[in-house]
């Protein structure tokens, strides 16, 4: 009875704590010396920052811009030429699955539209209805009105989420199926470019002015540079990697640890070199744990939240209510097992479980509050 009594009085106090959690992926910092690309590069990397700038959504882009207001017009960011072209979501999903009608090698359009259920290299420039996303509902909204790839990408980026990605055949027949005449072109999200961050980041967010990039392969040394003046107001341009000018460095708010530890012992370590285990509280930080446990090595990854016997409920280690949760089926139950930690899946639908907290595992620590 005591027991039930401290549940429910538990339950009421997650309850009336929950709120939304906002914070940012990223913090940037603007340095203020004058470098080549490779050197800003190099400082980055030398002065406990993470690499220069990567941006990967739009929120990023304003953090950014406003951590460089009001300073010198040209900026470096992390975002080079490599010369190599590679297929790309702008959602930023992972290229796993393909469906092209035919893949031409001498074909040089960069954007994709899908039309009777498959997919065709075409010119970006060629306006063509879109599908977007809708991240806050999961919905796929069309529009017959017409659009170049860009201000498609613009739109979707605007009102929704970003223009639809296409993971997997299922995805492939529910666009098919929504599209009212299947003999219609219609842009997906994929595209292809020769950019890469300097942090080998699988970002594919873009934020280029009208006409550019201009330099390109074969003249592939150039880096990407953010104007600050009226006209521009942020918007990239492409720029010879030789000059020297400010840089903005960025550090994330999560590592992962690719060491095999216990649960206690990862909480150990994090405490001593970072700040703690990490906490994920929100969708917004399950999405950053998603991309920083790519290269884990092992199965599962630690999570900050552990089970509570004598309350029956589990708590993050920073203190926080658990009011978001993204459990395998049946994990989440472990009352009578008190010894017992919470994991994170590294593969597959990355959902939470629960393990004996003596399992060694990779873990992820947060790098700052």
């Amino acid at each position: 009875m005591k027991k039930m009594a401290q549940t429910l009085y538990f339950s009421l106090l997650v309850f009336a704590l929950c709120t939304s959690s906002e914070c940012s992926q990223r913090r940037y910092q603007y340095i203020n010396m004058r470098m080549n690309w490779t050197e800003a590069q190099r400082y980055c990397r030398t002065h406990n920052y993470t690499d220069l700038a990567t941006v990967n959504n739009i929120n990023d882009m304003n953090e950014l811009k406003k951590t460089v207001k009001n300073n010198p017009v040209h900026v470096w960011i992390g975002l080079k030429n490599t010369g190599v072209y590679k297929w790309k979501w702008s959602l930023g999903d992972p290229v796993i699955y393909l469906n092209w009608e035919t893949v031409s090698s001498t074909d040089t359009h960069n954007c994709t539209v899908m039309r009777k259920a498959k997919w065709h290299q075409q010119d970006c420039n060629v306006p063509s209805q879109f599908i977007c996303y809708n991240e806050s509902n999961k919905s796929h909204i069309i529009y017959t009105s017409t659009k170049t790839w860009r201000e498609a990408q613009s739109f979707c980026r605007q009102y929704h989420t970003d223009l639809i990605s296409v993971r997997n055949q299922t995805d492939n027949q529910l666009i098919h199926n929504i599209i009212n005449n299947p003999d219609t072109s219609v842009w997906i999200g994929l595209f292809r470019d020769s950019w890469e961050w300097s942090d080998n980041t699988d970002s594919a967010f873009r934020y280029w002015r009208s006409g550019e990039p201009n330099g390109g392969p074969p003249n592939k040394d150039f880096c990407t540079e953010i104007r600050m003046n009226d006209e521009w107001r942020g918007q990239w341009n492409d720029a010879g990697c030789h000059f020297s000018q400010p840089f903005v460095c960025h550090e994330e708010k999560l590592i992962l640890i690719q060491k095999n530890l216990s649960w206690t012992e990862a909480v150990r370590y994090c405490r001593e070199n970072h700040v703690d285990l990490v906490s994920v509280d929100s969708e917004k930080i399950q999405l950053w744990v998603k991309a920083v446990f790519h290269q884990a090595s092992t199965a599962e990854v630690w999570l900050g939240f552990r089970h509570s016997c004598s309350v029956g409920i589990w708590f993050w280690v920073n203190g926080d209510i658990m009011c978001y949760q993204n459990w395998a089926p049946g994990n989440e139950t472990a009352e009578d097992d008190c010894e017992r930690s919470g994991a994170v899946q590294s593969g597959g639908r990355h959902l939470w479980i629960s393990l004996p907290e003596s399992k060694q595992l990779n873990f992820i620590c947060s790098r700052y509050d």
